[in-house]
């Protein structure tokens, strides 16, 4: 039986299955482990989670702690039409004034934009490494292309970016936050201009990893604790980069420096609570943590993009700020592209495109039945016309299905 609880009831014997943050916020790279080690549940207290799941089939339950333990274990988490519920009042808000380019349309654009963007951010870490000042204005220009291709689907760029090689992680993870900035705040109505200091700050919040030797960043097992506090280093350390540079507005600077705080000042490296953080660091926290979470790691495969969600609406009451979080969900789709949906037909499908008038409402693409239990000749359906027959029921989880091609099915052109 699996429970939630908190962080202060852990015991070594029990079973974690679950760590309820990003896996950025702790120093284990398994979120699944017999907890034995007092050592590791003092990492656990000390890292900023706040509550983990337990397995009591696995290892020991709260009643096995003794009778000191009388705290309730939360619920359950909530269930896929509950989940649906929060945000269907803002889905129907959530249409945007202009019908944006078809996904496939902008694909090609979106590629070249994000090719530039990686060699532009490889060019400009790299003179900071050479302890050279970072000139934003350099940058000025790449965010406006990435603006460009959001403006357009913002859907396509994004799904993109997420794709991600092992070696240039930390430059398209640059590349992304800034389109997921970019996104949030057109979401939020902030005006143009700051629209694009929202892209910078996208662009320059992870300055400071190039600080922390690339062994440490993709090491593959749990870390030490030097190598975690060296992590958690890296905010600072590019603020201090930031600083040196020319033209870095102040948004740039507190989102670099406080993109890992969170409202309930659990995060780092100020432990700031909801009203001292600023909106843009709010906003970095949030675009941070998902595109994050859903792109493979070294030691962690990615998790797909609607579970992402899910897995981040846990944790939003102490980490997220609210009004952001649901923002975010609005730019991205309570489906995002690239999430694997089963239809009431009984067939799977990726989400390859928004729709103009409901976030669940998405395009997908069929390709598998599961009465047959056999690939089909893949389709792309439009939930949102009136002529759809079809209906998303529930969310899948990838590795129960193992499609290789899923990435691929969720950006072909038809």
């Amino acid at each position: 039986m699996l429970k939630r609880i908190a962080v202060e009831q852990l015991v070594p014997g029990m079973h974690i299955q679950e760590l309820c943050g990003s896996w950025m916020e702790h120093p284990f790279w398994r979120t699944s482990f017999m907890l034995k080690d007092p050592a590791d549940l003092q990492r656990i207290l000390d890292s900023g989670i706040s509550e983990v799941w337990i397995d009591t089939a696995k290892g020991l339950d709260l009643a096995d702690k003794g009778a000191d333990t009388q705290t309730e274990p939360q619920t359950e988490p909530e269930s896929e039409a509950e989940f649906e519920q929060r945000f269907v009042a803002a889905a129907a808000r959530a249409a945007p004034a202009d019908q944006p380019v078809p996904l496939a349309r902008e694909l090609a654009q979106a590629a070249r934009i994000c090719a530039r963007s990686r060699d532009a951010v490889v060019s400009m870490f790299g003179e900071a490494r050479l302890g050279r000042a970072i000139d934003s204005g350099s940058a000025r220009p790449l965010v406006e292309e990435i603006a460009g291709s959001v403006a357009r689907n913002p859907g396509a760029l994004i799904n993109l970016a997420r794709l991600k090689r092992a070696d240039d992680y930390t430059y398209m993870h640059s590349v992304a936050v800034c389109a997921l900035m970019i996104a949030l705040a057109r979401q939020l109505e902030l005006d143009e201009q700051a629209v694009r200091e929202a892209g910078l700050a996208g662009l320059l919040h992870d300055v400071g990893k190039i600080a922390i030797p690339e062994h440490v960043l993709n090491k593959p097992g749990k870390l030490e604790d030097a190598e975690f506090k060296l992590v958690r280093y890296h905010p600072q350390a590019g603020y201090e980069m930031l600083m040196r540079g020319s033209g870095v507005p102040e948004s740039a600077l507190d989102v670099c420096l406080h993109h890992h705080e969170k409202v309930d000042g659990s995060g780092y490296p100020h432990r700031l609570k909801d009203a001292e953080i600023s909106l843009y660091a709010k906003m970095g926290a949030v675009c941070d943590v998902y595109d994050a979470i859903t792109s493979d790691r070294p030691y962690k495969k990615g998790w797909d993009p609607s579970q992402s969600l899910r897995k981040m609406a846990e944790w939003s009451k102490g980490h997220f700020d609210e009004r952001v979080f649901q923002s975010f969900v609005k730019s991205v789709g309570i489906y995002p592209i690239g999430s694997l949906v089963r239809l009431r037909s009984g067939r799977l499908g990726v989400i390859v495109d928004q729709s103009a008038g409901s976030l669940l409402t998405p395009a997908v693409r069929v390709f598998f039945s599961t009465k047959s239990g056999t690939r089909i000749t893949p389709q792309v359906l439009d939930l949102s016309r009136p002529q759809a027959q079809d209906a998303i029921e529930a969310r899948e989880d990838p590795t129960e299905w193992n499609f290789p091609d899923l990435a691929a099915l969720s950006h072909a052109a038809d």
